[in-house]
């Protein structure tokens, strides 16, 4: 089987991305498999001893990712996953048979729906229900008024498919009082949860204590190799854990992954807040530059940003944005938008823009400055 079109333009965009000077963002999964080795066994003495004995079915270093992970949310257990879609699955499975309840009401945009192929149904045998369909979280009238019975809210924090979006600390205590006067227990998708805390105005912990069960990932924000955490009470994780057997998620050693975790925890957690201070400043540059540019519309979103990732909206097509982007990266050095851009109908497409480390060198002149680069070479690929 021949490269696709597709992944030939990956492939170019990662070129140009590994060969920028400047960028927004790098993350480990765009490395070789020899880069990101060799990273790990260097730095992974740093969080642990590299002396004891590897992990055997969920030891040693993968139960001190548990218990750093369930001292952080505040909960009284945790159980390491190999993937966020199990943990989850997990998660809904055993409330369902707790509340008796199949249905699970969650966000139409939210990861079980778009990103999992209909696994809460053909896995689990749980039915879905959507208390709103706006893309934004669900209200607390949405929630209460429902028509439909469900026996779980599952919120997800930020809720990424819609721009990274989130509540207010008020909107979101309001929303879980409304699935508790319904006796709906409350789980939170924090596959993303570590940069909550900036918008939200709360600790880890207090977000953590409004849920009966909440989900992280270690790769999404932390910079991990895999892996995520199902935290809850002890009987829900003793549970959980079962399930996770059942499921094939008892892995015979994950010490890669937990290393990773633990590196993510001690290096990325401490520096989100500070990506998030500098998503608002870049968003803000690249609304004024596109303002000021000759595109007819365009929109960040959300404005400002309520994490370190937000959508760019653009009136063009997407191949016609990629190859922009690409073009300035191999010309300039400096790769302004390096994820996909995506279609988001017709002649309009959207991307999403993450800033890490490397992006806090750039000002709001430099992203301006991009941004005008950037709007030439997208009207001269379109005349084309």
């Amino acid at each position: 089987m021949g490269v696709t079109d597709e992944q030939k333009q990956r492939n170019r965009r990662l070129t140009a991305w590994r060969r920028s000077e400047k960028v927004l963002a790098r993350a480990s999964a765009d490395h070789t498999l020899g880069e990101r080795l060799t990273a790990l066994a260097a730095d992974a003495g740093t969080v642990h001893d590299l002396g004891e004995w590897t992990d055997v079915y969920g030891d040693g270093v993968v139960a001190e990712v548990e218990r750093r992970t369930a001292d952080l949310l505040g909960t009284e257990a945790a159980a390491f996953f190999p993937t966020g879609t199990m943990a989850q699955q997990v998660a809904l499975r055993c409330w369902a048979g707790r509340t008796g309840s199949p249905a699970v009401a969650l966000h139409p945009l939210a990861h079980p729906e778009v990103h999992e192929r209909g696994a809460l149904t053909s896995v689990s045998g749980l039915r879905t229900v959507h208390p709103t369909s706006a893309p934004r979280q669900a209200t607390a009238e949405e929630i209460r008024d429902f028509p439909e019975p469900f026996g779980t809210l599952m919120v997800e924090l930020p809720l990424r498919d819609a721009g990274f979006v989130l509540p207010s600390w008020e909107e979101l205590e309001a929303a879980v009082a409304a699935a508790r006067e319904r006796d709906a227990v409350v789980h939170l998708d924090g596959a993303r949860l570590w940069e909550c805390t900036p918008h939200l105005g709360r600790s880890l912990a207090e977000i953590a204590a409004l849920a009966d069960s909440v989900y992280v990932s270690f790769y999404k924000s932390l910079d991990g190799l895999s892996g995520a955490v199902l935290a809850g009470s002890d009987s829900l994780v003793e549970e959980a854990r079962a399930w996770r057997h059942r499921y094939g998620g008892q892995v015979f050693q994950q010490y890669p992954a937990a290393l990773s975790a633990l590196l993510g925890l001690e290096r990325e957690l401490p520096r989100l807040p500070s990506y998030v201070a500098h998503a608002k400043v870049v968003a803000g540059a690249l609304a004024e530059g596109f303002g000021d540019s000759p595109v007819p519309w365009s929109r960040v979103h959300p404005e400002p940003p309520h994490t370190h990732q937000f959508q760019v909206w653009l009136p063009y097509e997407a191949d016609v944005l990629a190859e922009a982007a690409a073009l300035q990266a191999e010309e300039t050095g400096s790769m302004l938008f390096a994820s996909a851009w995506d279609t988001g109908g017709p002649g309009l497409s959207f991307t999403e823009v993450t800033i890490r480390s490397q992006g806090l060198e750039w000002t709001a002149d430099d992203v301006r400055a991009a941004v005008a680069d950037f709007v030439a070479r997208v009207e001269s690929v379109a005349g084309r």
